[in-house]
């Protein structure tokens, strides 16, 4: 009978990050896709939800790009950077500081995209709010990463 050592904590927490970034993608990709086909969210209607109010606010583009590419975009760079941070000597060396910053980057706006639903446009877009809080964890197991190195 073999014994089989635990995995080590810091790559439990980058496959866990692979796996929470894939769904952040997976949320942002949808979110792109209503912007291009120009098509309503599937959305919870309640009082403080109302994704057509968000997804079409002055707030949901920057520079004439809509945020929801943003956040795919930051979404695909984070997923290459861990698949290839075992692969490359430079993201072997460099990869978790990487990651970090990107993601230290998308949790500080994704923050600023929490203040602009509950303040300016008091409205919620439940995709949004859950790419957020993907992007929240994400943030978590990247200091966690960081840590246990």
């Amino acid at each position: 009978m073999s014994v089989q050592a635990n995995p080590q904590p810091a790559r439990l927490a980058r496959n866990a990050s692979i796996v929470v970034v894939i769904v952040a993608a997976l949320i942002a990709g949808y979110l792109s896709y209503l912007k291009v086909s120009d098509t309503a969210a599937v959305c919870i209607q309640g009082a403080a939800f109302d994704c057509g109010t968000v997804l079409n606010s002055a707030y949901s583009e920057l520079g004439g790009i809509p945020i929801a590419w943003l956040g795919l975009a930051l979404d695909l760079v984070v997923l290459a950077l861990l698949l290839l941070e075992n692969r490359t000597a430079f993201l072997q060396e460099n990869g978790r500081m990487l990651v970090f910053g990107v993601v230290l980057f998308g949790f500080l706006y994704s923050v600023y995209l929490v203040y602009l639903q509950a303040a300016v446009l008091r409205a919620f877009c439940p995709w949004c709010l859950s790419h957020e809080a993907l992007i929240t964890i994400l943030f978590g197991l990247t200091i966690w990463r960081l840590i246990k190195d």
